[in-house]
């Protein structure tokens, strides 16, 4: 058995304590989630608990010998070293293990009896068995295809997108399945589907986890226990989201009793103190102490009382299903529209009405179209045929980019940029100060300038200041990405009482379910269906016909009725013709390409521009390989009939 614990942890940056005499201890099989605002030290806690930050005071102690493995929001990969490549360095050791095993096995052969070759065959065995590795091939097979990683295989590592090396590194650390893992943000940049065969991943075997999410169906999911980092300090809870919040509601009533009593006490204790004389005898001092500590208690229980309240208020307020009694209005109509991207079709033939009040989500896996559909309701790119109408709109729209701010200007001047420290919001003047608590963000943040907040701060500020605005609609792409759940919690509450249309992309189900009342969802080439079903009962109803599907194929098959003798038409015979001639072109270029690439004559932004033009150029001749593949088959069916 192993296990890690922390004895009386302290920590802090500056003259800013993080943690203060934190104990934990986390045993072999848990698996725990870590919550808490953004700067609380959920990160700082879980680096100690990796062992590459050293605590100020206190000790980490480890229980036996864990290999124990960190995923950073920031994934980091040799220069030159292939996807593939990265995945089989990461599993050097198992794969050294396995080799090793074939050959002890061997020499067995010819001296089975040799005690040395079957101990190391025994140790051996337990340690492939322990990372569950004698399916390695399947295993990496499976995590490459579940993260779309398969078509990245030979693309360099390093030249990646951050959301794409976030998936090689979580790829590598699961594949390696050591005996403590931990991770920060897992479910950045995975779409609904990765994140559903991660949580299917780490549910069915056995891990020791402890991560870091603010995905609240993932956390409900995947944990068994929780910690929440708060003033410095940490509280745990047994169970899921749920079960986290039920424990808090007894909590806060819990901490309204006390306070009831504290107060009667207290009342009791200074009526003695007016006494005078006898509070001032030396024996009494400490009577006279725990009073001042009753009175400072008392002091600030309220406070601590009413932003717990408001919090589990925020988080657990049901969906105000109320409609306004003024008639909606029409914001856009799209009648048969059609997008694509090259020779991907992102839309097909998709027609909808958004009204005044509608609550729409977005969904579907990564690079369907969702910031593509948009883009084009925005006016920023266009449909490629099909009707488009915007009424008198006016839109507010936040990306993942937060291309509204600007680097160099602080906060004041961010908010007040004519000068003064007033705003309006929602028909209210207020002073920017006040706005910007109810977005987390202390006093001495407002003369920061914006390019050196982090980026949940960036994300804060965003949202803050597109609530200070009058629209007719909200467009949020990723609204939720590097935020922490109080944060999200405010998000919630903004949009649940904003009286126009909301569009939003967003893979968080639990803020779907609780903001959108209807889903588009973005299908196989180009479809968009619409749903009024939550996000998480369409997972569900998707499951089980995948399930069906699985079924269907493992039965016997009815040999389907031949049709009458037909041909190609003219087009895929010209077509037939033509792409062996143009597959053997575009190979020739690849080839090209791939020869300048390996020169070692080209700067990085050549050698990051060339890779990717070579990438486009394969999947352009595997796109026509793959056409005229199903043509010959397609001619081949014919003739036989």
């Amino acid at each position: 058995m192993t296990s890690i614990s922390l004895q009386n942890i302290s920590k802090q940056y500056d003259y800013k304590p993080i943690l203060k005499d934190v104990s934990l201890n986390i045993q072999e099989g848990e698996m725990v989630a870590i919550i808490g605002k953004n700067g609380a030290g959920k990160s700082t806690l879980l680096k100690i608990l990796h062992g590459s930050l050293e605590q100020d005071s206190g000790n980490r102690i480890l229980k036996g010998t864990p290999e124990i493995k960190y995923l950073s929001q920031q994934a980091n990969f040799k220069e030159g070293q292939s996807v593939r490549e990265a995945i089989l360095e990461s599993l050097s050791e198992i794969i050294n293990a396995k080799n090793q095993l074939e050959e002890t096995n061997k020499a067995l052969q010819n001296n089975p009896n040799d005690k040395n070759l079957l101990k190391i065959q025994a140790e051996l065995s337990t340690y492939i068995d322990h990372h569950e590795a004698w399916d390695l091939d399947n295993k990496i097979d499976k995590i490459l295809d579940s993260f779309k990683l398969k078509e990245l295989e030979t693309k360099f590592a390093n030249l990646l997108s951050g959301g794409e090396q976030k998936r090689v590194g979580l790829a590598c650390l699961l594949l390696k399945k050591p005996d403590i893992l931990l991770l920060d943000e897992p479910t950045n940049h995975l779409d609904v589907q990765m994140v559903e065969f991660l949580e299917e991943l780490l549910t069915k075997e056995r891990w020791t986890l402890i991560f870091i999410s603010h995905d609240r169906y993932f956390i409900d999911r995947v944990a068994n226990s929780i910690i929440e980092v708060e003033d410095c300090n940490i509280r745990r809870f047994k169970g899921g989201y749920g079960d986290y919040l039920r424990s808090k509601q007894i909590l806060l009533e819990n901490l309204a009793k006390e306070h009831e009593t504290l107060l009667k006490h207290l009342k009791y204790e200074e009526e003695w103190l007016s006494r005078g004389v006898r509070a001032r005898v030396k024996r009494n001092e400490g009577r006279k102490a725990r009073i001042m500590q009753m009175r400072e208690d008392a002091k600030n229980n309220p406070s601590i009382i009413r932003k717990m309240k408001l919090e589990l208020e925020r988080e657990t307020k049901s969906f105000n299903q109320e409609e306004g009694t003024n008639k909606k209005k029409m914001l856009f109509e799209l009648e048969g529209v059609n997008l694509s991207f090259g020779d991907k079709i992102l839309i097909q033939n998709f027609s909808t009405r958004i009204l005044q009040k509608d609550k729409i989500a977005i969904v579907g896996s990564n690079g369907a179209g969702k910031s593509s559909l948009l883009k084009a309701m925005l006016g920023r790119i266009k449909f490629d045929s099909g009707k488009f109408d915007s009424g008198d709109v006016k839109i507010g729209y936040f990306d993942q980019h937060r291309e509204m701010l600007d680097d160099t200007k602080d906060l004041l001047e961010t908010f007040c940029p004519f000068g003064g420290d007033r705003i309006d919001v929602r028909g209210k003047n207020m002073h920017v100060f006040g706005y910007l608590k109810n977005f987390l963000f202390p006093k001495e943040f407002l003369d920061k300038k914006i390019g050196t907040l982090s980026g949940g701060e960036k994300n804060r500020v965003a949202l803050a200041l597109l609530f200070t605005k009058e629209y007719d609609c909200l467009i949020l792409d990723e609204p939720t990405n590097d935020l922490d759940i109080p944060t999200i919690n405010i998000l919630e509450e903004y949009l649940q009482s904003f009286e126009g249309a909301l569009i939003i992309v967003s893979h968080d189900r639990y803020f779907v379910d609780k903001i959108a009342k209807k889903l588009f969802i973005f299908g196989n080439n180009g479809e968009i269906i619409e749903s009024h079903k939550s996000f998480q009962e369409y997972l569900e109803i998707q499951k089980e016909l995948k399930q069906y599907d699985e079924i269907a194929i493992s039965q016997p098959k009815v040999e389907p009725i031949k049709k009458e003798k037909s041909k190609l038409s003219y087009h895929q015979m010209r077509l037939l013709e033509s792409l062996p001639q143009q597959i053997e072109e575009l190979e020739l270029e690849i080839k090209h390409i791939e020869d300048k690439l390996y020169s070692n004559t080209l700067s990085t932004s050549e050698l990051q521009e060339l890779s990717i033009t070579l990438e486009a150029k394969k999947e352009e001749c595997d796109l026509k390989l793959e056409e005229y593949l199903k043509l010959e088959e397609l001619q081949e069916s014919l003739n036989k009939n």
